[in-house]
Parts: C-alpha cells; sequence; structure tokens
C-alpha cells in the first residue's frame, strides 16, 4: 500500500470521476458518487479481480482531499457489503497495480 501513500492528500477531481468512459480504460466503474461531496464524504469504486465487478475501491476524502483508501471484496449477496480482502490484497495489486495508480493520478489531476 506504500505505493498508494502519494494520493494521500491530493485533491480529487470531481469531472475526472464523472468520466465513466476514461474509468472503463483503467477496468473501473464509479458505484457511489456524492455530487457534490460533503466536507467528509467516500467515492465507492469497483473493479474486477476474480469476477465481475467483486472489488471495492473506498476513497475517503475530507474538503477533496484523499483521506484514506481502502480495497475489499464485494459481497455478491448484498452489494452493500464489503469485506477485507486479506492476502488477496497482493494479488490484485500483482494483476492491476499500473491500472490502479493510473486511476488515482487521473482522478486526482
Amino acid at each position: 500500500m506504500k505505493r498508494f501513500q502519494q494520493f494521500s492528500g491530493r485533491e480529487i477531481n470531481l469531472e475526472n470521476i464523472k468520466d465513466s468512459g476514461r474509468l472503463a480504460e483503467f477496468g473501473i466503474t464509479c458505484r457511489y458518487l456524492p455530487d457534490p461531496p460533503d466536507d467528509y464524504d467516500e467515492f465507492e469504486f469497483g473493479t474486477d479481480f476474480k469476477g465481475k465487478q467483486d472489488v471495492g475501491i473506498m476513497v475517503t476524502v475530507e474538503l477533496r482531499r484523499i483521506k484514506r483508501l481502502m480495497f475489499g471484496f464485494i459481497d455478491p449477496d448484498n452489494p452493500d457489503i464489503i469485506r477485507p480482502m486479506g492476502d488477496g490484497l497482493d494479488g490484485l495489486l500483482d494483476q492491476k497495480i499500473d491500472a490502479l495508480l493510473d486511476f488515482f493520478d487521473f482522478i486526482t489531476q
């Protein structure tokens, strides 16, 4: 997760987050978009790993600056539930690190 520390404190770009075509190029969809976000809010994204849209990416922001990034498995029976990835995170990063870094760079431009 150290590779993602560079994004901590960066301001999000709402227009880029709304660009679903560009997000799809990274293999990512927006699951929840607060528009406009509150002073302290969370954006949710999804991506494929072992199944279709089975990984949730939560981006917590304060005053539109990234405060925390979390990754978890989306419960297929209840998509509102996100489960810890455990060792699955290493596999996700091995498979998608470049796309994820490019995604975070894009939403913070």
